[in-house]
């Protein structure tokens, strides 16, 4: 693996940045795989994977090995997220910064696919609001897709480019870009990334940085923290955007505190000495990585925002939707195409303001849809966390979860003529209809497993 030069050079002067080690690091063939567990769909048989914690991070975990996820039930269930080990440190951040309950917060992941860091804020801001966006519409149905296996109802995916979201100044506690980058950081998992590197190329991610950033950042409320992050080693990148956050955006560094023995280089930038956290993969165990974290000092307040009206359940609807959902009074409900969506109540009007200037593509959990009486349920009710009134459940085993995943034909001994989650290990992977003669597999087709 043959690095480039012009990187190299351009990292001799950066704190905690060792030629000799970087280059050996790179070469190892080593290779780190981490997790992160869901807390609201614990599985037993997760506990198996587990080498150790990673340290910032309370559902983080390295593995032993990397196990086929493809063949794995609990990964397409969203009982566990594969994710790079230092971005877990988003969690070490927000913890520090906004320490207490995250209640009624508005949290904005702007450039969000796949879904890592979302899934991640979405845990932690349970009692909030996680909007994540995606600019590229192939990566916002990623996006869709990982949100939905993740399963929390407080999450709402969107496809558009930070200008749209212009008219929301004010609007967010928190903001967290995870910013397009050079992808320095990803050379020892993706070395195709070495070949796509170059200084012109730094020099333009960081100046689309700017462009992201400046266009963000009045939408967050005064006193709401910003968290920016790469993926790059180059300065360009890291700590020289935050010496323009703190110089050209009127922004304050925002210190965060850390384990001595967890080996990430606290780091300041050279003009305004702005905080930042770097990781080198010979001193932590993850790939490369900086975040720096900052505070809204100015910040206009956002006139009121038009909402988009939504279309109500009618009164037979919500009696006959009664059974599955057991008045939950926490909930409120709207029909888009027919099909019934289940939202924060705490944030119908927000969710309406969002639709008001954005295109949405999937908010908070879709139940279902009535056709007559009969309630159709929705495979993002299946593998929700939300509760699973009125129908069967079909456990089954590895062998029939992977046959159903892969929408085969099965029909397992337990199986009770109607609707049925499917649950294996505790977690719902997904709906089937059982008839007297088969069974009709719900499972999204263009989600299945390919692979034998």
């Amino acid at each position: 693996m043959e690095l480039p030069k012009q990187l190299i050079d351009s990292l001799a002067h950066v704190k905690g940045f060792d030629k000799a080690a970087f280059e050996e690091v790179h070469t190892s063939g080593e290779q780190v795989t981490s997790i992160r567990l869901n807390p609201f769909k614990p599985s037993d048989v997760l506990i198996e994977y587990r080498a150790s914690q990673v340290p910032w991070c309370s559902n983080g975990f390295y593995l032993k090995e990397r196990p086929s996820f493809t063949m794995d039930p609990l990964f397409h269930a969203g009982a566990y997220y594969v994710q790079e080990a230092s971005s877990m440190f988003l969690e070490q951040a927000i913890h520090e910064l906004i320490p207490g309950t995250k209640k009624g917060l508005k949290v904005l992941d702007l450039c969000a696919a796949p879904g890592g860091k979302t899934s991640l804020l979405a845990a932690i801001f349970s009692e909030g609001l996680v909007v994540s966006n995606e600019v590229i519409k192939s990566r916002a149905a990623i996006l869709v897709e990982n949100t939905t296996k993740w399963g929390l109802p407080n999450m709402v995916v969107t496809n558009n480019d930070p200008d749209h979201f212009k008219d929301f100044v004010g609007y967010f506690d928190v903001i967290v870009v995870d910013a397009p980058c050079s992808g320095s950081g990803l050379f020892r998992k993706d070395p195709q990334a070495i070949a796509e590197w170059s200084e012109q190329n730094v020099s333009h991610c960081s100046e689309r940085q700017e462009r992201i950033l400046s266009t963000i950042i009045p939408c967050l409320k005064q006193g709401g923290i910003l968290l920016y992050s790469t993926c790059s080693y180059s300065e360009a990148e890291d700590e020289s955007i935050a010496d323009w956050l703190v110089n050209q955006m009127k922004m304050e560094s925002c210190p965060i505190k850390i384990d001595a023995s967890w080996n990430i280089v606290t780091t300041q930038s050279p003009q305004k000495q702005a905080w930042g956290y770097r990781f080198y993969p010979y001193l932590v165990k993850g790939e490369g990585f900086y975040l720096a974290a900052f505070k809204q000092q100015q910040s206009e307040l956002g006139g009121r925002l038009k909402e988009a009206p939504l279309t109500k359940l009618t009164k037979l609807e919500i009696a006959a939707l009664d059974p599955y959902v057991q008045n939950d009074s926490s909930a409120a409900y709207f029909k888009q195409n027919n099909a019934i969506r289940r939202v924060p109540d705490a944030f119908l009007s927000t969710i309406q303001e969002l639709a008001g200037r954005l295109y949405i593509k999937k908010a908070g959990i879709e139940i279902g849809e009535f056709k007559g009486n009969a309630l159709i349920p929705s495979h993002e009710w299946a593998v929700s966390i939300l509760p699973k009134n009125g129908f069967n459940i079909l456990s089954v085993n590895k062998e029939q979860a992977l046959m159903f995943l892969k929408r085969g034909n099965f029909m397992p001994d337990n199986a009770s003529i109607g609707w049925n989650w499917v649950q294996f290990e505790g977690v719902v992977l997904g709906l089937v209809k059982v008839l007297p003669n088969r069974i009709n597999n719900y499972y999204p087709a263009e989600w299945r497993i390919l692979k034998d």
